[in-house]
């Protein structure tokens, strides 16, 4: 049994001590007679954050922690003000940063996104996609291949890569006696790192609109060809998805994972988690009885989706040659069209084939725009937290205080790890990114200038490692985090107990993240060319299985055909 009274009694003490933090500073800074704040007050809003997302376990409540914080020490820290600072949070931050013309953008390209997905999941079409897999799936090493397919195939959305793999391809995968903890871990590998890597998804404006809110003006060059020019610096998600492929081919596995698989293998009682904790909340649209599985239904919106995009960015854009062209296009503008027009594809093919009403149609649409509604939440939390770190001039006075002593080669893996523990804390990709942006961007290009790396024309690579080592880190750190939401939505949609998948995913993340940092990260920010970081990380992932990990069963009956040796024990 869990003792509640303790973890209450715990956080509690955390509190206090939090609440007489402020009072000291309160006391010792608070004299309405001075004027001049200690350059550390600036750093305030995220250190807050950061600390109370340990504590709580949230990520909501710690940014509006942090910004209370924030609006306090902009109006001098004076008494009346403690009350109307948090007031001010909903009548004066959050407003201005909701009502920038490109926050906006950025937030109906989100919402558009997602009530695609709804279209897509009520029509049919992403249940063709699956049903067109299982058809060529008869053995093991086929059906996890495919399976992680599918996640590669699902990559406009995290959520829905969750719930529709784990939910629609379980029946296979226990056909061909996977484990559930193998399908949760394929499930959880392919959520967030194809989104976070895919060049249109509901993650893209969000990593965008955050690069943009916290970059230097002196970088010049727009946010999402930066985004671009980061993504081979974006060791954990390459690699991870590199590691699920050979795990999968090799028919090889170690640590936890090797033993679920044998018990799997040997017809045993699969693990599976409480039927009542099992129930994803945040459900995909049912498709209609009877309705025609096309696949035509799903390929057509999504083509139209990125061609729009890549269409609108060359139209945009001005310039010679393609990198000129998408550095000075207006990315905002370009995911709009995309995400309207893939949207409105969608809903026309559906509702002229009659597979539903128009009215079912813009209730599909509206459900699943409804599921990204956490996720705007954060982002606009988290761009009113990065002004007000901003305003405070926290970059300034850390590159004035560090920027001399301070390693320009060892800020990527400094931000990989920070990103990674701050993710493991409060179990959110996007929080943590809404977190350390607004510290790490401005502080890099600082170091960089201070040691004469900085130009306008030209990216440093350790910029734009530290670009990707954030979002690398969030998504490493949310892996092996058991409160982390896809965590928790893979364990689910796997019927897989949720600390079972927790255990047996761990050691595969711990593994492959120590690679990322030690044969990727750091070799390359000591002036190793990215494509060799990336091939060196590459043999070793693939090369794991093989080392260190073992056959499950007897290899002749692992290699098999096993689609007639019937089921398991009974099942979920």
């Amino acid at each position: 049994m869990i003792d509640i009274s303790r973890i209450v009694a715990g956080r509690g003490v955390k509190l206090g001590l939090f609440v007489a933090l402020a009072a000291i500073v309160w006391v010792a800074v608070g004299n309405p007679e001075l004027r001049v704040l200690p350059g550390w007050l600036s750093l305030t809003p995220p250190l807050i954050a950061i600390f109370m997302a340990f504590v709580l376990r949230s990520v909501l409540p710690a940014l509006l922690l942090g910004l209370w914080a924030g609006a306090w020490v902009l109006d001098g820290f004076s008494l009346n003000g403690l009350f109307l600072s948090f007031l001010g949070i909903f009548a004066d931050r959050v407003p201005e940063a909701l009502l920038d013309p490109e926050h906006i953008a950025v937030v109906l390209f989100i919402m558009m996104i997602g009530g695609m997905i709804g279209i897509l999941a009520s029509n049919g079409g992403m249940l063709a996609v699956v049903e067109a897999i299982q058809k060529v799936a008869h053995t093991r090493r086929a059906g996890q291949l495919l399976t992680t397919g599918l996640g590669f195939t699902i990559f406009f959305d995290d959520y829905a890569n969750t719930l529709l793999v784990g939910k629609t391809m379980r029946p296979l995968t226990d056909r061909l006696r996977v484990s559930r903890e193998k399908l949760a871990f394929i499930v959880d590998s392919t959520a967030s790192p194809v989104a976070g890597l895919a060049l249109v998804s509901t993650w893209i404006g969000y990593e965008v609109g955050m690069i943009d809110a916290n970059q230097p003006l002196a970088v010049g060059h727009s946010a999402y060809s930066v985004f671009l020019a980061s993504l081979p610096y974006c060791f954990y998600p390459i690699l991870v998805l590199i590691f699920l492929v050979a795990i999968a081919a090799s028919g090889r596995d170690f640590g936890p994972m090797h033993r679920a698989e044998t018990n799997a293998w040997r017809a045993r009682e699969l693990q599976t988690g409480d039927p009542e904790a099992t129930e994803v909340d945040a459900e995909l649209p049912d498709v209609p009885p009877g309705a025609p599985l096309r696949l035509v239904n799903f390929l057509i919106p999504v083509i139209v989706l990125v061609a729009s995009l890549i269409i609108g960015l060359v139209v945009t854009g001005e310039g010679e040659g393609l990198r000129q062209i998408i550095g000075s296009s207006d990315p905002y503008k370009a995911l709009m069209w995309a995400s309207f027009l893939g949207a409105l594809t969608a809903g026309v093919l559906t509702v002229s084939q009659r597979i539903l009403t128009l009215e079912q149609t813009v209730d599909s649409w509206y459900i699943g725009m409804r599921a990204t509604l956490y996720a705007v939440i954060i982002l606009v939390m988290a761009w009113a937290l990065s002004a007000i770190t901003q305003e405070l001039q926290a970059a300034e006075f850390l590159v004035m205080r560090f920027g001399a002593d301070l390693a320009p080669q060892l800020l990527p893996a400094l931000t990989f790890v920070l990103a990674a523990v701050i993710s493991f804390a409060i179990g959110s990709c996007f929080g943590t990114i809404g977190i350390v942006m607004p510290i790490v961007l401005p502080l890099s290009w600082g170091v960089l200038a201070q040691n004469g790396l900085a130009g306008p024309t030209d990216l440093h690579p350790i910029y734009l490692a530290v670009v990707a080592s954030v979002l690398a880190g969030s998504i490493w750190g949310d892996h092996s985090s058991p409160i982390s939401d896809t965590t928790i939505l893979s364990s689910m949609s796997a019927s897989c107990d949720h600390l079972d998948h927790v255990r047996t995913q761990m050691p595969y993340a711990l593994t492959v993240g120590a690679v990322a940092l030690f044969v990727g990260v750091l070799p390359v920010s000591y002036g190793l060319p990215v494509w060799l970081g990336l091939g060196a990380c590459a043999v070793v992932v693939v090369g794991l299985p093989y080392i260190v990990g073992r056959d499950v069963g007897e290899g002749s009956k692992n290699r098999r055909n096993i689609s007639e040796a019937g089921s398991p024990a009974k099942r979920n």
